[in-house]
């Protein structure tokens, strides 16, 4: 629920643990946020204190590198569909059939990825849906390669990469707590990484598939799973803390798991609330204005046009986690959503048929604010909520953030016939402004404190406050 794409969590670790003994016990019982759950509060800045791990730390830069591989291979993904089947025959709609079946498997099966996620081990989870991908990305590989193209074998492998991600996902949102004890600092350096890969995994898709072929862009986008594996693989994970609460066994455990997370997720307002509204986002802006846009740059400028407005969303993306590593608002989520108010700009550039240096700039603006709101807003989760939930919690998020982008989508093309894609473009520009006082409006939104904020002097009102936002 970070803007456009989801992110994570927390727990703390010494910062050179060995590999051996910790790893495996991390293996045997959890390795997602409920290892070092009690520590986990200290390790961000809560009472006690914690041990210091540094961004710049062997584990984290391992990490970092991992994130930074699976987003170029993630953005090279439908260059590759998209030239590869239009190459074999196959038409839009196909293309969009094989996007949508690694999508619907996604949000169908990552609230269990949750779970799964809480009650095994993290990082073995993670590393092998990254072999299951890698293996999936390599068959279809050699499909394209050996001009044995067959749509629902492509579909199949979309699925399964599905699975695999929605196994992934989860897991992400437990390990950055547990590599840095400032997790917003982190939270900024990951988002940096994932928007300059992003920036570049188009155009180095588009470079292969002209000097290659489609097949030559899949084996590439394997080998980055490959690359995120080894870097999970090498990573150093604490000893599991004194007093984590064990998994239960078996399917009633599992089930009593998953209640739980739904549980501790309604338990709190600001949580669900932000999730309520980003539907509204995701179908009344999100989704409308990402084949909106495309189709009016395009139509209007060509598609060189439209590639460097998605260059400009990008590096304001890089801007806008370059300001989550600097500035530090007591009231985070209140700061993320005054951000969001630069979202608008993208839409009603557009919408407005303004001139490309005018988009390009309101791209740049838009990408700056979702991404300093997504940063609030995952370091506020990977803070806020109990260590032994987390990884659910995240999931709910995901697939609530999910839940509603494809019927923005699908709602775009109907509402631009009935009202034109200029018009629906500026309403969604309105729409972006609407979300913003949502959020703002909601006492337990606007009110929550940041879990390392210094407490206020005794005498004042203030912890009060304190309380309350973080009780809603």
């Amino acid at each position: 629920m970070s803007g456009a794409s989801a992110q994570p969590p927390q727990a703390s670790r010494p910062p050179h643990e060995g590999a051996g003994a910790d790893t495996e016990r991390d293996a045997d019982i959890g390795g997602g946020p409920g290892d070092g759950a009690r520590d986990n509060v200290a390790g961000t800045g809560g009472p006690g204190g914690g041990p210091d791990r540094p961004l710049r730390s062997r584990d984290f830069t391992l990490f970092f590198v991992a994130r930074a591989f699976a987003r170029l291979g993630d953005t090279m993904l439908p260059v590759a569909l998209a030239a590869g089947l239009l190459l074999h025959g196959y038409g839009v709609g196909a293309v969009g059939l094989a996007m949508a079946a690694t999508a619907a498997a996604f949000a169908g099966l990552v609230v269990p990825g949750g779970v799964l996620a809480d009650r095994f081990s993290t990082r073995k989870l993670m590393i092998g849906a990254d072999l299951v991908r890698l293996g999936t990305q390599s068959l279809a590989a050699v499909l394209f390669l050996a001009d044995h193209v067959v749509l629902w074998e492509i579909c199949a492998i979309g699925v399964v990469n599905g699975v695999a991600g929605a196994v992934f996902q989860p897991g992400v949102a437990g390990m950055i707590p547990r590599l840095a004890s400032d997790i917003q600092a982190a939270n900024g350096a990951i988002r940096i990484a994932e928007s300059s890969a992003q920036l570049a995994g188009p155009a180095v898709a588009g470079v292969l598939v002209g000097f290659a072929s489609p097949g030559g862009v899949f084996a590439a986008h394997a080998a980055t799973y490959a690359i995120s594996a080894l870097c999970l693989l090498l990573l150093r994970l604490p000893p599991l803390a004194p007093g984590s609460r064990l998994p239960g066994r078996g399917t009633s455990a599992f089930k009593a798991d998953l209640v739980e997370g739904w549980h501790e997720f309604r338990a709190r307002n600001w949580l669900w609330g932000v999730i309520v509204v980003w539907c509204v986002h995701m179908i009344a802006v999100y989704g409308p204005t990402v084949p909106l846009v495309a189709t009016e740059v395009v139509r209007e400028h060509g598609p060189r046009a439209y590639g460097l407005v998605n260059s400009a969303l990008g590096a304001g993306t890089v801007v806008g986690g370059l300001l989550a590593l600097r500035l530090r608002p007591r009231r985070m989520l209140r700061a993320g959503s005054v951000a969001l108010i630069g979202f608008a700009a993208f839409p009603t550039t557009v919408g407005l048929g303004l001139g490309l240096p005018a988009m390009a700039a309101g791209a740049a603006v838009a990408g700056a604010g979702i991404s300093f709101w997504g940063v609030m807003w995952a370091t506020s989760v990977q803070t806020q909520v109990p260590p032994d939930v987390l990884n659910r919690i995240h999931a709910y998020d995901v697939a609530g953030s999910l839940a509603m982008l494809p019927v923005g989508q699908a709602l775009a093309g109907p509402a631009a016939a009935a009202l034109g894609a200029d018009r629906v473009l500026q309403v969604s520009g309105a729409m972006s402004l609407v979300v913003v006082i949502a959020l703002l409006s909601v006492p337990a939104i606007r009110g929550l404190v940041r879990a390392d904020a210094p407490k206020a002097r005794s005498g004042t009102k203030e912890p009060a406050r304190e309380v309350c936002a973080e009780q809603g």
